[in-house]
């Protein structure tokens, strides 16, 4: 097992130096990371919740979002209806409404308890509308992106044992044939 460690570990800097070719991790924008840790180490999703891939996806990507100074923010599980995991103060940065709940390994999954466990003054939102976002093992973060996300290719595919899927995002185009776009 403690070679899936080092994999998750390797894919995650793989997917990372790809993501900074590509401009991904950009100040002041809002990153949802949603994932199955149970699909990181190759086991069914919501079936074997696993503390360690949380504890090094964290990590990771708590590291990266305050070195570049993006609002993060984790999704939950189906059982805690895909909230969030953040700390007050992106929900106050961002005016997000806070809700009740504690996530755990049962409802919420191992990366948003450990979230509400690590990150400095934790809370719950609802919802939010993320600039971008990076999906592990098919976790469905679209309901939190901006209506109009573009899917943003890596020479990574999975993460640990996990189809990875990254979408960053632009504004809508509206009009019609007499519009003008930049």
């Amino acid at each position: 097992m403690k070679d899936a460690f080092v994999k998750l570990k390797n894919d995650l800097q793989a997917l990372t130096d790809d993501l900074y070719k590509a401009d991904f991790f950009t100040p002041e924008k809002v990153l949802v990371i949603g994932c199955s840790t149970s699909e990181t180490i190759g086991e069914h999703i919501g079936k074997s919740s696993s503390d360690e891939a949380a504890d090094v996806i964290f990590k990771h990507f708590f590291e990266i979002a305050n070195k570049e100074n993006m609002h993060l923010l984790f999704q939950g599980c189906e059982h805690i209806n895909r909230s969030l995991t953040t700390s007050r103060h992106t929900m106050e940065a961002l005016k997000l409404e806070e809700v009740t709940v504690v996530p755990h390994k049962e409802a919420g999954g191992s990366l948003s308890e450990l979230a509400y466990k690590e990150l400095s003054d934790a809370v719950v939102v609802e919802s939010v509308t993320a600039d971008r976002g990076i999906d592990i093992g098919q976790t469905l973060i679209g309901m939190h992106l901006k209506h109009v996300a573009i899917p943003v290719r890596t020479s990574v595919k999975k993460v640990g044992e996990a189809v990875v899927t990254i979408a960053t995002t632009r504004p809508k185009l509206v009009g019609g044939p007499r519009a003008h776009y930049k």
